[in-house]
């Protein structure tokens, strides 16, 4: 009995079926269920007599046979465009005749709702044949089973392969466990990093790894070096470390290589790079890289923060003590000035500058100085030390600026310093200004007081934003009220994450054609109505991961990720059938067609925007009711 049930179960994929906003991922599953339906279809009568073809709800076809004598393309395409939207739109069989060819469409009905989603059709050459019909109503539901026996493949496919994922994924797990337990067992720099390296090369037999650490260490390993930036553009390691996240290169030879910074709460503290060769990685592999890399930042910070613990609780009381003071005050100019007494006495330094920049004559001007001659100097973004922290947004250490003058500085040559530390300052993840700290001795500075000078910048960074005038408050809102489409921000900010881990995305931009005459015409409350209107049209074709959002005005914007030009098209043309068939009263859209890759070399939203923009600039120039794809 227990069998007996078991039998009568239906297996769960059998309920999946396909969707609208299914339709333009289902030309494949077409072409290759129509490949199929071929061979096993040899033995049909009216397989010999006439074609058939499968076609979309757009009439195109993707997949014909095609027997001699038969009706030529120029024909079969005319009888297809009167039987197949007939067919669509009818739900039943429909025929059309034209200059002695005869054709006969019969929908395919979905399993779910029974509405159509492909059409069959059979077109040929003489007069009609009623026997054919039953054949025909048999080839069809054939070809339907075919198209579904291909879709639950790709169920099953999909199963097999997360389940495939989720194994490998479960041991890497397991052996990060055990690999996270012995990091943190360690309380030395020396065994934090020897218990890394077996770990990796554990994890990955067939690579070549080694680490590439931002501060001096000593150990003798030959895998342990130290971390350089000569050709920064160029160099993976370097990248990664200044832009805290993984960079890749694929050599000719198919040699991978791999960089990824290995990161602790406080700051990065070098890079791990592994070398694989051809067909040794997985994606699926990066998750588990990431957070071994990860742990070993954080057992590495740790390990160093117990060797310096004594200087660590002094500095916390200086810093503590510091932001105190700071948040006394709302008044910059005395922020300033006790930022500058306060970093000489620390550091025991010669010399303090703190500068900030302004935003309206865009220099940095000298606020507070220990130096009477730098008062209310002005230096321009690109000149010095402040231009190379105000475009890398990185903080600096120089050991000895004489030996190697990377640019120059008017601080440097006017007093005679050789070493110097220096950091950004940051409000709201923009540099507002700069803190120079210089001593006369060359390698003055430690790497510990170099650290510190960032923590206190942070803080310096805060009270600044505190006690600026013009510190703006944005709401955040994510969801426009009028439409229920998400705002503009929130689209920018979903499109920047998932730059940082989709391989490629499309973006879409959607504008009313001659809105304001609608405005003039009906008013502003029809006018408000169809932007409804437009918009749920736009939710009811785009998939639930897909963000759609209103751009500004009568302008709407979809993003897809993981989705390219080409489907992106089909989207768009979706959207513009339906808007201009389903509003009223009846407007037509403009659209412009942006996507991004990862091997684009520069990949932000507002170049997607830009492309996106002047695509639908040019659609508008056009005559509207068009699509434009932008370069």
């Amino acid at each position: 009995m227990v069998n007996e049930r078991k039998a009568e179960l239906p297996i769960w994929f059998a309920n999946e079926d396909i969707h609208d906003a299914d339709e333009p991922y289902l030309p494949s599953l077409f072409e290759e269920c129509f490949f199929r339906w071929k061979q096993e279809a040899l033995g049909l009568v009216s397989l010999r007599m006439g074609q058939f073809g499968i076609y979309s709800r757009d009439v195109l076809c993707h997949g014909f046979t095609d027997p001699t004598d038969q009706p030529v393309a120029p024909e079969r395409d005319l009888l297809a465009s009167i039987a197949v939207p007939e067919a669509f739109r009818e739900g039943a069989t429909s025929k059309a005749s034209a200059d002695g060819s005869h054709s006969i469409a019969i929908p395919l009905h979905r399993r779910s709702d029974q509405a159509v989603f492909a059409v069959m059709l059979y077109t040929h050459t003489g007069a009609p044949d009623a026997s054919y019909t039953a054949e025909l109503q048999s080839a069809a539901l054939h070809l339907r089973s075919c198209f579904y026996h291909v879709f639950e493949q790709l169920y099953v496919k999909d199963l097999i392969e997360q389940q495939r994922r989720k194994d490998r994924e479960a041991n890497h797990r397991d052996a990060l466990f055990l690999a996270a337990k012995r990091l943190y067992d360690q309380i030395d720099v020396s065994s934090v990093l020897a218990e890394m390296l077996a770990s990796l090369e554990s994890l990955y037999p067939n690579s070549e790894i080694h680490l590439y650490l931002s501060q001096d260490y000593v150990d003798g390993d030959p895998r342990i070096k130290p971390l350089a930036f000569k050709n920064t553009a160029h160099d993976i390691v370097a990248q990664a470390f200044l832009e805290s996240k993984p960079a890749m290169e694929h050599e000719r030879d198919g040699t991978m290589r791999l960089a990824v910074p290995m990161t602790g709460k406080q700051a990065a503290y070098g890079v791990l790079c592994m070398t694989l060769s051809r067909g040794k990685w997985d994606e699926s592999d990066m998750p588990a890289f990431l957070l071994l890399a990860d742990t070993a930042g954080s057992a590495f910070e740790n390990a160093k923060l117990y060797e310096q613990s004594n200087l660590l609780i002094n500095e916390l009381r200086l810093i503590n003590e510091m932001t105190k003071r700071l948040n006394q005050s709302l008044r910059l100019k005395e922020i300033f000035q006790f930022a500058t007494s306060e970093l000489l006495t620390i550091f025991d330094a010669d010399y303090c500058c703190v500068l900030q920049l302004d935003k309206i004559s865009n220099e940095f001007v000298v606020k507070s100085s220990n130096i009477p001659a730098m008062a209310s100097e002005h230096f321009s973004p690109e000149y010095g030390f402040c231009g190379m922290i105000y475009r890398t947004k990185e903080p600096l250490i120089i050991s000895d600026y004489w030996n190697t003058r990377v640019v120059t500085s008017k601080l440097m040559d006017n007093t005679g310093s050789r070493s110097l530390i220096a950091a950004p300052i940051f409000v709201d993840g923009e540099v507002v200004g700069v803190i120079l700290v210089t001593h006369k001795i060359a390698n003055f500075f430690s790497y510990d007081n170099y650290k510190l000078l960032q923590v206190m910048s942070t803080h310096i960074g805060l009270a600044v934003a505190n006690a600026s005038l013009h510190a703006e408050v944005r709401r955040m809102v994510i969801t426009d009220t009028l439409t229920g489409l998400h705002a503009r921000h929130y689209l920018n900010e979903q499109i920047q994450s998932r730059q940082r881990k989709d391989p490629f995305g499309s973006l879409i931009l959607v504008d009313i054609d001659y809105f304001k005459r609608i405005n003039d015409t009906y008013g502003h409350q029809v006018g408000d109505r169809i932007l409804v209107q437009v918009s749920s049209i736009i939710s009811s074709a785009i998939r639930q991961g897909d963000i759609a959002a209103r751009w500004g005005g009568e302008e709407l914007a979809v993003y897809l990720p993981g989705i390219r030009t080409e489907q992106a098209l089909r989207i768009a043309e979706r959207i513009r059938k339906q808007v201009a068939e389903e509003t009223d009263p009846t407007v037509t859209v403009s659209c412009g067609v942006s996507e991004w890759t990862f091997d684009n070399e520069k990949i932000s939203v507002e170049s997607l925007f830009y492309r996106a923009d002047m695509a639908l600039y040019e659609a508008k120039n056009k005559g509207r009711n068009c699509i434009i794809v932008g370069e």
